[in-house]
């Protein structure tokens, strides 16, 4: 799945950014903005493996909730001047690329559920 697969490479960009965030860090916005980043592909693939339609959607609407959290979490980063604009460039729009294909993906399975 591809989305799956965007999701897996967004969460090793965050493993790799988050090295640049200062030691002080390391128990709140290093281990937050990881936590999200892995919370995205897991909850993809565990509501693709449920017997429902509807707890499929429920888990990808986690996955999109986790999206948000990360997105605003880089942004934070950007604020306090810990990322610059280029370090987070690729991840935001990896990070919309992925919200994206999750909502177009709960619209067909709500389409396809009736």
């Amino acid at each position: 799945m591809i989305v799956w697969q965007k999701a897996m490479d967004l969460t090793v960009l965050i493993y790799k950014i988050t090295i640049k965030l200062p030691k002080e860090e390391i128990y709140s916005l290093t281990n937050q903005m990881r936590r999200s980043a892995v919370s995205i592909p897991s909850n993809i693939a565990e509501g693709q493996v449920r017997n429902s339609t509807k707890e499929y959607i429920q888990f990808l609407r986690i996955a999109q909730g986790s999206r948000a959290e990360l997105e605003t979490q880089i942004l934070i980063c950007q604020k306090i001047g810990y990322l610059s604009d280029v370090d987070i460039f690729d991840i935001i729009n990896l990070t919309e690329e992925i919200g994206k294909m999750i909502s177009s993906m709960i619209v067909k399975l709500k389409n396809k559920d009736g």
